[in-house]
């Protein structure tokens, strides 16, 4: 059996709670001032529940292969293709907010029921095993939780995993999913908030639409008020002309003939 006592240990260059993401606004305009109805895409890979599934999907398939059957057993595959489904449905609902929220907050709530199946499915297998899930009063769940909680990327979990047995991989398994499960409530509630008040793909097109015609109108308003501040001065000048007595005067512009003839060349 692995040591007990540090096996927690790694970069802390990775610090940060599971709620925080690289999501970064909503609306944005072109260089010419277009507005664009699409949203600011979010950097997933930044978001660290989506770091975290990742985690979890390397470390479940090493755990499915050195402690569950490799024939027979239907809950490799499960635990698999859950661990593979959190993490695939971050990243693609998080890409297609770009265009879609409503298609965002459902694959984002199938992450995270992916993560629940997960869950179940390593508590299941401590009970199955009459192993011990760790909880708040454990020792070694506050050094596994302090240790998950700050470090959240695959490379900080690597060197653990030949040190681990059984136990100690699938508490550190439920322990993310956990972390994972929390990070993505917030941001789902987030973006539920930002759907409400925001709309749709089709809500923006109309409004955004609707803003570059109120643009345009602006600048034809613009105009038209410079041109007639412009005749105002001209009328101002012609008035200040005539009270000195000066007219005004056009300048003549040449007749242009209709069929000019073509000029005879000089005499030699």
């Amino acid at each position: 059996m692995a040591s007990k006592d540090n096996n927690y240990s790694g970069n802390s260059g990775n610090s940060g709670n599971s709620g925080s993401s690289g999501y970064s606004g909503q609306y944005r305009r072109y260089s010419d001032g277009t507005a664009s109805t699409l949203r600011k895409p979010v950097v997933y890979t930044s978001l660290r529940f989506y770091q975290r599934s990742d985690v979890l999907y390397q470390l479940t398939q090493v755990f499915c292969q050195r402690y569950l059957p490799k024939h027979g057993d239907r809950t490799v595959d499960q635990m698999v293709q859950a661990a593979r489904s959190t993490k695939q449905n971050i990243a693609e609902g998080s890409s297609d907010g770009q265009t879609s929220m409503e298609i965002e907050l459902k694959l984002l709530g199938v992450a995270r029921g992916s993560n629940k199946e997960l869950l179940e499915d390593y508590q299941d297998y401590l009970k199955r095993h009459n192993l011990v899930e760790w909880r708040g009063s454990n020792p070694r769940f506050e050094q596994l939780h302090s240790f998950c909680r700050s470090h959240s990327m695959h490379n900080d979990y690597v060197p653990l995993f030949d040190k681990m047995d059984d136990e100690e991989l699938a508490n550190m398994a439920i322990c993310l999913c956990h972390q994972v499960d929390s990070g993505l409530t917030k941001y789902l509630e987030r973006k539920d908030r930002e759907f409400t008040t925001e709309g749709g793909i089709r809500e923006r097109m109309t409004a955004a639409r609707l803003g570059q015609r109120e643009s345009q109108r602006q600048t034809i308003d613009r105009q038209a008020a410079e041109i007639a501040a412009l005749r105002a001065e001209v009328a101002r000048l012609t008035a200040l002309l005539n009270q000195s007595g000066i007219s005004p005067e056009t300048p003549e512009i040449p007749e242009i003939p209709d069929n000019p003839e073509t000029p005879e060349p000089p005499e030699k």
